[in-house]
């Protein structure tokens, strides 16, 4: 049945008073996230957390539907605060020596860009998407990179070059915070070593809500980036918590270590059970017909587009006239999701200043 975009774009308030294009910065919440959040706070009130253990088991269903929507498996999926803290864990997989390289692409997201910040003697290597292969030298022992990048638009088909980089032992991590609830994402037979995501962007949660899908093969070799009384895997048995090491847990959970954002993660429940009854293909197709509408290439949700002027000041006119773009590195990022439609790009194309896009 075809998925009804006006009822999708009614669940955003406010669409109605903006023109908004600019989900790689942030993502609009959903009139159905903002309600699970309330319901939740509303619940602590009434029964004044006499149910804080189910809490933890809401959470375990939202494990389910994001492994169900990456095809991947639920003891895979840790939370975490941000995609930062996910890059964190996973330095600490390599036995780092001098000379060690990671590899990165030219203009990454600066996270990946400081992937070898405070390793001693380790390098950072940036290279081209055509020239990847040529770039991987003995001494790379991890590769970071973003399946979309943040400022190009660059839709980085990652899944080829995983089993070839795992097959010569380098780690691979993968950023997908411009991908995850835009685009496609499947993970069977290629899953990365760890996949992380920050989820307020295109997955249309608050800030605060981040998870990263972490490979079974990679777990026990991993360092938590924090150890707490969430760390030993009796964690659940309240009342007799265990005082000393931690007994860790074989999943990805180990790497929670303590109390988590359960307001956030519960509008992140929410979004992301509604993109399952959508259809990730559905939305894929929506958020990509739209992009290219806006002058992408039909492949990536991001669409840079080279300016004749100032970027800076086109996306400051047209938020006077409410409508919200960004300026990156020179250019005008546009970023169309789901809930946007014809009339948006429309209203963009008539309020671009004469002459503004450079041919």
């Amino acid at each position: 049945m075809p998925v009804n975009w006006a009822a999708v774009r009614d669940e955003f308030p406010a669409l109605k008073s903006w023109t908004y294009l600019n989900t790689a910065t942030l993502g609009l919440i959903p009139r159905r996230a903002r309600a699970a959040i309330d319901a939740h706070f509303a619940r602590r009130d009434e029964l004044a957390h006499t149910d804080f253990n189910t809490w933890w088991d809401d959470l375990d269903h939202l494990r389910r539907s994001i492994a169900q929507l990456i095809h991947a498996a639920a003891e895979d999926i840790a939370f975490l605060p941000n995609a930062s803290a996910a890059l964190a864990i996973a330095k600490s997989a390599v036995d780092w020596k001098a000379g060690d390289e990671v590899l990165t692409l030219e203009d990454e997201f600066p996270n990946q860009v400081s992937a070898a910040a405070g390793l001693e003697g380790v390098r950072l290597v940036e290279t081209t998407i055509d020239r990847f292969w040529d770039a991987v030298t003995p001494r790379t022992r991890m590769v970071a990179l973003s399946a979309v990048n943040y400022q190009t638009g660059l839709r980085v088909h990652w899944e080829d070059r995983i089993v070839r980089l795992r097959a010569a032992g380098i780690f691979t991590y993968v950023d997908a915070t411009q991908s995850f609830g835009a685009l496609v994402n499947d993970l069977r037979g290629h899953q990365p070593d760890i996949y992380a995501v920050n989820c307020y962007k295109w997955a249309c949660a608050p800030t605060g809500a981040a998870f990263a899908c972490i490979h079974a093969g990679v777990r026990t070799v991993l360092k938590p980036g924090v150890i707490g009384w969430r760390s030993d895997r009796g964690w659940r048995d309240m009342e007799n918590l265990r005082h000393g090491d931690p007994m860790f847990s074989d999943s990805a959970e180990r790497f929670e270590g303590g109390m988590l954002a359960f307001a956030p993660l519960y509008g992140l429940k929410a979004s992301v059970e509604w993109m399952l009854d959508l259809g990730p293909a559905a939305i894929e197709n929506r958020v990509l017909e739209l992009a290219k509408a806006c002058g992408g290439d039909g492949r990536s949700p991001i669409v840079a587009l080279p300016v004749a002027e100032d970027a800076r000041a086109i996306a400051a006119r047209l938020r006077e006239e409410r409508i919200l773009v960004s300026a990156r590195r020179g250019k005008l990022r546009i970023s169309p999701h789901f809930y946007n439609d014809e009339r948006d790009v429309e209203l963009l194309s008539r309020s671009m200043p004469s002459g503004s896009l450079r041919r």
